[in-house]
């Protein structure tokens, strides 16, 4: 169960609306959604959360690029929606290398052999087994890191500190409203 919302400031304070993540497919469209909700392109945060497993806020200042926090990065790697916050560049991976990795096993076995054929490797052989540990080695290397990850510093200029934020884990968006001074329009649309 998923809950998304996105608060916009305006100089009367906070406005809240509850949104659907249906249309919304990659960064760019959830930062459109945000921008929509502007006002004279004040700031714009977007929550995502599910279930107490994770939770993401983007923030959007006018035609600045968004800034992201994800509480757990593998949690959010295992859903649809966290896979939209968690970009090559928040990963420090090269931007496509998902897509060209997938284009590189369809072409070729990972393990070197034709569909259906056994792989007969001799037990005895320890090149093998150093070549096995490098494929590991590559593949943590590409691995989704554990925790949080991005923008740590992301609202600590409207009331929640670094330190506060990296600590939050159950009812971290009402925390988080709290602090803003929003609890009250986010609780309008939970």
């Amino acid at each position: 169960m998923y809950f998304a919302a996105l608060l916009a400031r305006t100089e009367d304070g906070w406005e809240a609306s509850d949104t659907e993540l249906d249309d919304v497919e990659t960064l760019s469209d959830l930062t459109d959604l945000a921008r929509e909700a502007s006002v004279d392109e004040d700031t714009v945060l977007v929550f995502i959360e599910q279930e107490d497993a994770w939770f993401g806020v983007v923030r959007v200042d006018g035609e600045e690029d968004p800034r992201i926090f994800v509480s757990d990065a593998t949690a959010a790697a295992r859903s649809s929606y966290g896979e939209i916050l968690l970009t090559d560049e928040l990963l420090g991976r090269e931007p496509g290398a998902d897509d060209t990795i997938a284009a590189l096993e369809e072409l070729v076995g990972l393990d070197g052999t034709e569909d259906g054929e056994p792989d007969i490797t001799p037990d005895n052989d320890n090149d093998n087994d150093n070549d096995d540990n490098d494929d590991d080695d590559e593949l943590d290397a590409d691995a989704v890191p554990a925790g949080p990850i991005g923008d740590t510093g992301i609202l600590a200029d409207l009331g929640l500190p670094e330190a506060e934020l990296l600590m939050l884990r159950t009812d971290a968006l009402v925390e988080i409203a709290d602090a803003l001074g929003a609890a009250e329009v986010l609780e309008t649309v939970r």
